[in-house]
């Protein structure tokens, strides 16, 4: 598994722990967690829980209704180093 992969991992189980079933879904260039957010979090609750996702190299909040919201965290792979990784257009 790659280290974006054992991240993301860490962050879903520390959700876990506080009550959110999580998902997480391995992408080309990252991997991120995704969380129910339930409408009765408590403030100690919310402080954990921003706690855990500020490891991440994203997050937010997805907000489509009043009682649906989604928590996401993105941690991003690493990128090659060596080699012509993109082809000879590819910019850094």
């Amino acid at each position: 598994m790659p280290a974006s992969g054992v991240s993301a991992a860490a962050i879903a189980a520390r959700l876990s722990d506080v009550g959110l079933p999580t998902r997480v879904e391995e992408h080309d260039r990252y991997t991120s967690v995704e969380a129910e957010v339930p409408e009765t979090l408590s403030a100690d609750l919310w402080r954990e829980v921003l706690e855990v996702v500020a490891e991440a190299d994203r997050f937010g909040l997805l907000a489509t209704s009043l009682y649906d919201r989604t928590l996401w965290a993105v941690v991003h792979k690493a990128v090659p180093t060596t080699g012509d990784v993109g082809g000879p257009s590819y910019q850094r």
